[in-house]
């Protein structure tokens, strides 16, 4: 059980650190949430054009392919037999690979529109990249995905200067974050639960006389927390249902209601019966202030300050392009089911020059 509050979390491009802000609906959209469909005009394995930016089938694949195979390497090849609300896992994940490529080609094209441009180090670079990860295709690999070393140097290179223009649109958004708003605090608490789970894992609520037993515990676990020499760790043993009995956080981490609650004890005090979506919680303050955990959390704080005003400016400009979509070409995309095509590392390599 985690009881840190739930929030709809942005995809982060695979080891570039760049938020993806999806371009509406399943692929490339028109901003107005009305997919745009253009399935003439486009040239051979063109998978979609974003103003004069293009595409292509096997530039995706390099995508597809990595993400497909971690994915295997993990949770083995059974993991596609999931789907949710009828939409498999390989066309969610198809559409996450089609999302990352789509704003890397974005952000090369906000780079033409602000002057931002990798020099000459950084080319040699993504060059050099390029004949890492192309040395560790086979030839099934390359056959598959349709590439060249070419085409794996212009990727690293895209890849390269969305991060500089990343790093360009932030550059000025340094936000002085006080000791208060990061300050991180650590608590203990005993969970008595007001639900089960059914043998799917699905979360099956508590009868109303269920709740106020569960209740009437909670306050009888209060009681004796509030005793003299009263061991709070003993009692987190015999009675919490969570397990996870300690947690440090910052403001907006955790359920509301549990925060609040935490937030106003001082050191060494016990809450009162605090409900939340998970059950009743008796909750003690260990530390009211984390220095060095404090110092972290406002370095995130401002990290994700960036990657606001980052998405804004982002935002902004999509809704000034042209993008059209090869569903037709789009539809036939697929996973490559063959033992021999294994590759997984295009983005470990990009890391390894560029230190992302």
């Amino acid at each position: 059980m985690n009881i840190k509050k739930h929030c709809r979390m942005t995809a982060v491009l695979l080891a570039v650190g760049l938020t993806v802000l999806c371009l509406t609906g399943c692929g490339i959209g028109d901003g107005t949430g009305t997919k745009v469909v253009l399935t003439t005009g486009f040239n051979k394995d063109e998978i979609f054009r974003i103003e004069t930016s293009t595409c292509t089938l096997p530039e995706l694949m390099v995508y597809l392919t990595t993400i497909q195979n971690r994915y295997e390497s993990v949770y083995g090849t059974e993991i596609w037999n999931t789907n949710a609300d009828g939409v498999t896992l390989e066309e969610n994940v198809k559409n996450i690979a089609l999302a990352q490529i789509a704003q890397i080609k974005t952000m090369n094209l906000m780079a033409e529109r602000y002057e931002v441009s990798l020099d000459e180090e950084e080319k040699a670079r993504a060059e050099n990249a390029a004949k890492t990860y192309f040395a560790s295709l086979n030839d099934r690999e390359i056959e598959l995905m349709g590439v060249s070393q070419k085409l794996i140097e212009n990727l690293y290179t895209e890849l390269a200067l969305a991060e500089k223009m990343y790093q360009y649109t932030i550059k000025d958004i340094n936000p002085e974050i006080s000791d208060d708003e990061a300050r991180t605090i650590t608590v203990q608490h005993i969970l008595i639960k007001t639900y089960a789970l059914d043998g799917t894992g699905k979360k099956i609520e508590y009868t109303e006389k269920a709740r106020q037993d569960a209740y009437r515990e909670a306050c009888e676990v209060l009681r004796l927390a509030r005793e003299e020499d009263a061991d709070f760790d003993e009692l987190i043993r015999k009675y919490s249902e969570d397990n996870k009995t300690t947690y440090s956080f910052g403001k907006g981490e955790m359920d509301p209601v549990f925060e609040e609650a935490a937030f106003n004890l001082g050191t060494g005090e016990i809450s009162d019966v605090v409900e939340t979506e998970y059950g009743y919680h008796i909750i003690k303050c260990i530390s009211t202030f984390d220095r060095e955990e404090t110092d972290a959390n406002k370095i995130k704080i401002v990290e994700q300050r960036r990657e606001e005003a980052f998405g804004r400016e982002y935002d902004a400009y999509v809704d000034t392009l042209t993008r059209n979509l090869n569903e037709e070409l789009w539809n036939t995309v697929g996973f490559i089911h063959d033992e021999n095509v294994e590759t997984q590392n295009f983005f470990e390599v990009y890391s390894q020059y560029f230190g992302a």
